[in-house]
């Protein structure tokens, strides 16, 4: 895929805003061989999607033997909103709580008191974390109006061309 194609798609307003959201699934290859899906907090920066997490998060020693992830961003409704996005994760490990990881938190509902407690909690319990930042090879948006599933796009082809022959 071209990088004007994913920039195209990236751009695009339900894009937009899924990548407003405040959590995605980040699926990779465990260490082991098998797939794993977990849901992660994250920031868009406008070119890079970028995921914080401990030193210690299992998740860094298979992401740097393989870095090759996929992360889906959706809606809870019917019809879904889904914005896939495959790249490969840079692992950047950064003194503090990453600017990025006190952005990802900012959706969630709490008081200014509340927020000041959990800031200055996470801010006591890290003293470095990893930046997981994964630059978009690969999107599609699924809006079920303007763009379906590639395996629905390709029956509805086929269909189409079965009724013109």
């Amino acid at each position: 895929m071209q990088p004007s194609e994913i920039t195209e798609i990236l751009n695009r307003p339900i894009s937009r805003e899924l990548l407003a959201r405040d959590v995605a699934r980040l699926a990779y290859v465990a260490k082991d061989g098998t797939p794993r899906a977990i849901p992660i907090a994250f920031a868009w920066n406008g070119s890079e999607i970028v995921m914080c997490t401990p030193t210690n998060a299992p998740k860094l020693t298979a992401l740097r033997h393989n870095p090759a992830v996929a992360l889906t961003i959706d809606t809870e409704v019917h019809p879904p909103q889904i914005l896939l996005v495959r790249g490969l994760a840079e692992l950047d490990v950064v003194e503090g709580i990453p600017d990025e990881y006190l952005e990802a938190n900012s959706t969630y509902a709490m008081t200014p008191e509340q927020r000041v407690e959990w800031e200055a909690e996470v801010r006591s319990l890290y003293r470095e974390m990893v930046r997981i930042v994964v630059t978009p090879t690969w999107a599609k948006l699924i809006d079920f109006e303007t763009t379906l599933p590639s395996a629905v796009e390709e029956l509805l082809r086929e269909r189409d061309e079965r009724g013109h022959l």
